[in-house]
């Protein structure tokens, strides 16, 4: 896995996909915008990602990632609620091939976040 890769999805499922406090907006993308009257700020939580860049892991995730891929990756880091070994039988592979998979998310994710910075 790529650490820094790693420590934005992390911050990524937790400005987008964690579970929040009713009327807060602080789970969901289009909440956040409307509170905010579509002004990108900061995380609420105090995350080092900005809101574009959340925007922008989701949009990869969601859309460019292959779904083998994807799927690994929303199982990481949006399913607490899972064991390990609950996670990689979801995705249909062993647990070898689940953290090969997400390592190759990792690499598609960085080359597309260098390729929008370029």
């Amino acid at each position: 896995m790529i650490k820094h890769i790693d420590t934005m999805l992390k911050l990524w499922a937790e400005d987008l996909h964690s579970a929040a406090p009713e009327g807060t907006g602080s789970g969901n993308m289009i909440a956040m915008l409307m509170e905010t009257k579509g002004e990108l700020i900061r995380g609420t939580r105090g995350s080092r990602v900005l809101l574009d860049e959340s925007a922008d892991i989701e949009l990869i995730v969601n859309k460019h990632l292959p779904p083998q891929l994807s799927v690994v990756v929303r199982e990481h880091y949006c399913n607490h609620d899972s064991f390990l070994s609950q996670k990689y039988t979801y995705c249909g592979c062993s647990r070898e091939t689940y953290y090969q998979r997400l390592h190759d998310a990792h690499l598609c994710i960085a080359g597309l976040l260098m390729g929008k910075a370029a």
